[in-house]
């Protein structure tokens, strides 16, 4: 198995705990995504998918990713290609909620927007290490 390791950034939250960021490239943009162990499975911003795929977009009533952020509506959409460190996931299927919220209470604090959330899904799927001291992501194709 082949390693691919990826730079995280660690931001503080006004000393209420820490957050992870890595950056991924979606629709050949570059944005940063918030690494969360405990979400189910990763999720993209409504605006960001919206902006790129509407015309291919299903909107579901239910709830499919777990994760510490709330939400009303979800939409489903396939990624042409999410892009992390050098890892390529083609045609992901994602689900996209409206973090706006999220992104704007990050930017108070002085920290740049997030436009996903990597989640339990690709973390397990390529065994996701994180070491804390290093600041690094390894994930293993």
């Amino acid at each position: 198995m082949k390693a691919i390791s990826i730079p995280l950034k660690i931001i503080n939250l006004q000393d209420d705990g820490f957050h992870l960021l890595v950056e991924v490239i979606v629709f050949k943009e570059k944005h940063l995504a918030v690494l969360d162990t405990g979400a189910s499975r990763s999720v993209f911003d409504k605006s960001l998918i919206e902006k790129h795929i509407s015309e291919t977009l299903q909107v579901s009533d239910e709830i499919n990713a777990a994760t510490l952020f709330t939400t009303t509506t979800t939409i489903q959409a396939t990624l042409p290609q999410l892009k992390i460190g050098t890892l390529k996931i083609n045609n992901y299927e994602t689900v996209a909620f409206d973090l706006q919220s999220v992104s704007e209470t990050y930017q108070q604090f002085g920290h740049p927007p997030i436009m996903g959330i990597i989640g339990g899904d690709i973390l397990m799927q390529y065994k996701a290490v994180i070491n804390y001291q290093k600041m690094m992501l390894r994930l293993y194709r």
